[in-house]
């Protein structure tokens, strides 16, 4: 069953790739955006609706561990009754690199479950978590980053690769905005994934005299200790920050029955000579991003199966000579709210005419609608009612037809040729004759 249903969301994956290709479409916005890469996903149309180098390759940072977050929960049966120890060998790997913890250390020796070090990994984003569950699930820790890399392609990533499970820099450690919409997408279609990501506070205890608490790194979610970057429509996803990566945010919110996923890649972090940059420019971008969204855009429908959207003349057909094309399906697009009926194209590609018999709902043609230039995406157009040949018409037009056929063409100039040939020889035949006839004549005199 769980290979089951890893097929199934891996299919659901492969068709919202599919369907963003087809109905994509950007628009502009008034504000400056800190991100270096910004992809702005509407969930519920699986509609790209903003995107700033969203294919160019980023250094991620801590939002790896959506993927570790994958792998794991794929390859773990029971999250809450699976422990793991905490070993201070594998932590001690981590020693002056500078990493984001998540208190592992306190338990230095101790058993924890996959459970608790999926919430150390992804709600206080910690590395230390993100080794131990690498070394449990892989056997090695770069056994568990071979896995990673290989989940990625079979989810579709284009342009992803790990060198190892929590996002400290390295050059060959790479992803985009857009495979993490895609990484994302899959995780939350996993146990416990959507749930966890979004908790501000959780606790990390052995027994009730050693307790630990986690909190988000997300000051999106936090309505606490967020300040300007709470955003009360938010749901996690994973934030990540180093010097080379600047600040990036994965994250979703949902409002007015719309759903959006934000991906924020390389907000500067420090300066050129090398200070912190103290406002998160990830987490601004992304808030700004979901209010332009919620206030401007909305579902509109472009065209409907009732739609007329053009007519082709019909022959042999008794008093009609027309026929009306709708759209096969109804069709509706994320647009500014504000949008005039006029912004729209609509491009059909259809005969110049038909002929009857026409059966309602036969495919006849396409129409192609666009926005701004950008293509939203192409419908069929189908004849909207049944129309009869007339028989007569049909009668008189295969008689034009044969009349005006080659064939018969080459036919009369044959038997216009014969009759020619014919003329000419009968005349040849009486001159003949009648100069046989008058030397006949001629020879009877002279007998005489």
């Amino acid at each position: 069953m769980k290979r089951f249903f890893a097929i199934v969301a891996v299919l659901t994956i492969l068709l919202t790739c599919f369907s963003l290709s087809a109905d994509a479409v950007t628009f502009n916005v008034d504000f400056e955006t800190a991100a270096d890469s910004l992809y702005l996903v509407n969930l519920d149309t699986d509609t790209v609706v903003f995107d700033k180098n969203g294919h160019n390759k980023m250094f991620p940072a801590s939002t790896t561990k959506i993927m570790t977050y994958i792998v794991t929960v794929e390859n773990v049966g029971d999250l809450k009754n699976t422990k793991v120890l905490v070993d201070s060998d594998i932590l001690s790997l981590l020693d002056g690199t500078g990493s984001s913890l998540s208190g592992l250390q306190n338990f230095s020796g101790e058993y924890v479950t996959v459970y608790d070090l999926l919430e150390c990994l992804m709600i206080k984003s910690g590395n230390d978590a993100a080794l131990l569950l690498a070394n449990h699930v892989g056997g090695s820790i770069q056994d568990f980053v071979d896995m990673m890399n290989a989940k990625a392609e079979e989810i579709g990533c284009k342009n992803t690769h790990f060198m190892n499970p929590h996002g400290l820099h390295d050059e060959n450690h790479y992803t985009t905005a857009e495979d993490l919409v895609t990484m994302a997408r899959y995780a939350q279609t996993l146990p416990e994934f959507s749930e966890i990501s979004s908790k501000v506070t959780a606790y990390l205890s052995i027994d009730k005299e050693q307790e630990y608490p986690l909190v988000t790194t997300n000051y999106m979610i936090d309505d606490t200790r967020g300040g300007s970057y709470y955003y009360e429509y938010a749901k996690g996803i994973k934030t990540g920050t180093t010097d080379e990566a600047g600040y990036c945010l994965v994250s979703t919110a949902s409002k007015d029955g719309y759903t959006y996923m934000c991906v924020a890649l390389g907000a500067p972090s420090v300066t050129s000579t090398g200070e912190e940059i103290e406002e998160n420019g990830a987490m601004l971008t992304s808030k700004a991003m979901y209010e332009w969204a919620f206030n401007t855009l909305e579902n509109k429908s472009v065209i409907t199966e009732d739609t007329i959207v053009c007519e082709v003349p019909v022959e042999l057909a008794w008093e009609q000579d027309t026929v009306h094309l709708v759209p096969q399906v109804g069709y509706s697009a994320i647009l500014p709210n504000n949008i005039e009926g006029s912004s729209i194209d609509m491009v059909t590609d259809v005969p110049k005419s038909l002929t009857a018999p026409i059966i309602e709902g036969t495919v006849i043609g396409t129409v192609t609608i666009s926005y701004a230039n950008q293509e939203l995406t192409t419908v069929n157009l189908i004849a909207e009612e049944t129309i009869e040949r007339s028989k007569l018409l049909y009668f008189l037009d295969r008689a034009k037809m044969i009349i005006h056929s080659k064939w018969m063409i080459v036919s009369i100039l044959v038997v216009i040729v014969l009759i020619v040939i014919y003329t000419i020889i009968t005349v040849i035949y009486n001159s003949k004759k009648k100069k046989r006839k008058k030397r006949k004549k001629v020879q009877q005199k002279k007998s005489i």
